[in-house]
């Protein structure tokens, strides 16, 4: 146990990233009609609760940080099976998405150069989709280092970001109040309805911070600072990220970007402030940094499929395979990339993310439940702060998750309907053994 409270945090915001509203801020302003801070800060307030949640159910089950367990272990196993289902969905987008950001975000940076390159739209997501599995298969995964100097660029970025739309502000005539309160409250476009839309498609800068809850093993006091790295990290995210789009909607009234223009909108929108050559600083830490992403995020989808592969919920002998030189999942690695492939050709960005936030939000409400089940209905100690805060924060989540577009809504729920029924079929009406979706330790997969 060698890791502290600060380890915990740094760990988090690094899995998070600084500049994690800053890929999807054209598509959060589309979705929320220019109520991006306040929508950041809706689903602040939602995943801190929700961290509660996971730092509480740490504590209980410490050696595996899954909302899957917490929820099959604390309410019924069915009820995890359709939780771990979600989880699959989720894993299974992350580097969907990303290949479609990285895709839009080279064919921006290169346009208008010399390196422009024919059929933009063709080549950039085969490249990405194949740099993606062709580096996990062999075995390429980023040093503590490598992130920790990719977050110190990302802070410089971020900082200067600040530093020209300060400058640029104080150097425009005097603005009334309600130019600083806009990106909080725009009379014009204000709805309920559309600032919790906007809220369902932000809880995408919170992604991650989950993971945190599977240190519980290298943590020193991990019953105290599991709990608290997980609220933090919520806070400083949701805190950091308000302060970046603010500062965007501020520079920019446009709060409506096309398809084309919401990938890399908050680029373009800092070159009012910065130039040219803010822009690019930007959009190359960003593609950097969604790289790494993509990477990550397609081994974590490869992994969770061996381990359902190796208990033999999915074919034993596709699924469960590892490669007996770099042992990761080779078969899966290919099947997540093919999927990324093809799925950056038939969705955009904006519907990626709302269907990972459908998986991501199912989730959340169940582990909220866990903790109130565990620690309020069995526990023998019940007080308001075991009470109130899953409550609260299942409901916001609900609210939140039954926002998302029709589209997310009903393609998702074709999908938790075809997996309970494959769940229902696998174990004869739910009577036989469970679909296992725990992740399996690094060093088996």
């Amino acid at each position: 146990r060698s890791l502290t409270l600060w380890d915990l945090i740094l760990y988090g915001i690094i899995v998070i990233q600084p500049t994690a509203p800053m890929p999807a801020y054209g598509v959060f302003s589309n979705a929320g009609q220019g109520h991006v801070v306040t929508s950041i800060l809706i689903a602040m307030v939602a995943m801190v609760f929700t961290a509660m949640s996971y730092g509480r159910m740490a504590r209980v089950y410490p050696s595996a940080g899954s909302a899957y367990t917490y929820v099959g272990r604390e309410l019924h196993p069915s009820l995890g099976y359709v939780t771990g289902w979600g989880m699959t969905m989720d894993y299974i987008l992350n580097p969907l998405i990303c290949t479609i950001w990285c895709a839009k975000a080279m064919a921006d940076l290169l346009s208008g150069t010399r390196f422009q390159i024919p059929y933009p739209g063709l080549i950039w997501p085969l490249f990405f989709a194949g740099l993606f599995t062709v580096l996990n298969l062999r075995g390429v995964q980023t040093s503590a280092r490598i992130n920790r100097t990719l977050c110190a660029i990302m802070g410089a970025v971020i900082l200067a970001f600040f530093w020209y739309t300060i400058r640029y502000i104080f150097h425009l005539p005097q603005y009334p109040e309600a130019y600083f309160l806009r990106p909080f409250y725009n009379p014009e476009t204000f709805t309920v309805n559309r600032v919790f839309h906007g809220t369902s498609v932000a809880v995408l800068t919170y992604i991650g911070f989950d993971g945190i809850s599977t240190l519980s093993e290298e943590v020193e006091n991990p019953k105290r600072n599991i709990f608290l790295a997980t609220v933090l990290v919520c806070l400083i995210t949701g805190l950091l990220a308000s302060a970046e789009v603010y500062g965007a909607q501020l520079l920019s009234p446009q709060y409506n970007f096309s398809v084309d223009e919401s990938t890399n909108a908050f680029s373009h929108v800092a070159a009012i402030a910065g130039g040219a050559l803010l822009t690019k600083a930007i959009s190359l830490t960003l593609l950097i940094a969604t790289i790494g992403s993509g990477m990550g995020s397609q081994l974590g989808a490869a992994r969770l499929l061996y381990g359902m592969g190796r208990s033999n919920a999915i074919p034993k002998k596709f699924f469960g395979a590892i490669h007996p030189k770099t042992r990761i999942p080779a078969n899966n690695v290919v099947f997540v990339g093919v999927i990324a492939l093809i799925g950056a050709f038939l969705i955009t960005y904006d519907n990626g993310a709302e269907l990972l936030n459908f998986g991501a939000l199912i989730a959340f409400m169940g582990v909220n439940l866990a903790s109130l089940t565990h620690y309020y209905i069995r526990g023998a100690d019940r007080t308001m702060g075991q009470l109130i805060p899953p409550i609260l924060g299942f409901i916001i989540c609900f609210f939140i998750w039954i926002h998302l577009s029709n589209l997310a809504l009903i393609a998702g729920s074709i999908w938790m309907v075809s997996g309970i029924a494959y769940g229902a079929w696998k174990t004869r009406g739910f009577r036989a053994d469970l679909v296992n979706f725990d992740l399996p330790p690094e060093d088996e997969a």
